[in-house]
């Protein structure tokens, strides 16, 4: 079948099933379980309206359950049994050969590189692009440009960067931009910039924080228009200076939805695979967790170390995604 075919077959079988689903439940629940005839009408009624709202979640639970809740428990099964004996229970002997490893110290070293450098810079950036494109004329436009990164995919953002790190033999034409630049400043030899120990790591994360400065523009913009007007007025008349009304007056206001920006930007850190799998593939001392995790699953075919290092990002994970959970209630309280 025709791939544009197959799409509009999965959109109606799809859609149909949703429909069918949810009359087929409700008639169940109003004729066959709870009808609405007889003495105990008005109860039925209200026992039905009770548990019609679970009749909408279900799909939704279902489908956690299965691609979020059942991986969770397996993954742990997987991490504590050893593959190459029939899945044999060997407790925490997986997570002591990844301790023994020094490409695991190495992408937990990097890991926390990342994530002292990406969160830090994204917020700053945004929040700096946030307060000056809504003082200019042209500041919709402004922010779209800065926003554009993010439609792109990280292994697109990584091909561009990687591009733009592109390192030609010296005399010839360098089509990198950071080579040319480089080469015509200082009149030297080209560089491998991916491959020199350390700092590659900060050119993998110019690319992450090149895609993620615009998502915390957006939601920082909308929260400087959010400042009470009468704040600023009154710093005005007090006689504060831009920098002090926007350092002492507008930042403080807004600290609740920096701290949710800065650690959504660290989840995404922490689950940073794509740009290094497509720049480096974790060569030349820039392994991260979860290009560890991909190493160890399909290219070394160990799944007990494997799980266990996926194990580790969601330790890693989940307590910022609880905390940063409790904070949004809070600020919508």
């Amino acid at each position: 079948m025709h791939p544009a075919l197959q799409g509009v077959a999965t959109i109606v079988i799809g859609v149909g099933a949703c429909l069918a689903y949810f009359y087929g439940s409700n008639q169940f629940l109003d004729r066959v379980l709870f009808p609405a005839k007889g003495p105990n009408a008005g109860r039925n009624i209200n026992r039905a309206n009770m548990v019609r709202p679970w009749l909408f979640l279900f799909p939704a639970l279902f489908a956690l359950c299965l691609y979020l809740a059942y991986p969770v428990v397996e993954t742990l099964r997987l991490s504590l049994t050893d593959r190459n004996q029939d899945g044999a229970f060997v407790g925490l002997a997986n997570y002591a050969q990844m301790a023994s490893e020094p490409k695991f110290w190495e992408a937990m070293r990097n890991n926390m590189l990342w994530l002292i450098v990406v969160p830090a810079l994204s917020t700053a950036f945004g929040l700096l692009a946030a307060q000056l494109t809504d003082r200019i004329k042209w500041g919709n436009i402004a922010k779209s440009l800065i926003f554009m990164p993010m439609a792109i995919s990280f292994v697109g953002a990584s091909v561009i960067w990687k591009l733009v790190y592109d390192a030609r033999p010296p005399g010839t034409e360098q089509i990198g931009v950071l080579n040319a630049l480089y080469v015509w400043f200082t009149g030297n030899d080209p560089q491998q910039w991916l491959t020199v120990p350390f700092w590659n790591n900060f050119f993998l994360m110019i690319v992450l924080v090149w895609i993620q400065t615009g998502f915390a523009m957006v939601i920082l913009s909308a929260a400087l228009r959010g400042i009470p007007e009468e704040t600023i007025e009154a710093a005005i008349v007090d006689g504060a200076n831009p920098f002090q009304i926007f350092f002492k007056i507008k930042v403080p206001q807004i600290m609740g939805t920096i701290l949710v920006v800065w650690t959504t930007i660290t989840i995404v850190v922490l689950k940073v695979f794509d740009i290094v799998y497509a720049m480096t593939n974790g060569q030349w001392e820039t392994q991260v967790l979860a290009n560890y995790m991909f190493d160890k699953l399909f290219r070394a075919n160990d799944w007990g170390v494997g799980s266990a290092s996926a194990m580790v990002i969601m330790l890693l994970v989940t307590p910022i995604l609880v905390w940063n959970v409790w904070n949004a209630r809070k600020e919508m309280r």
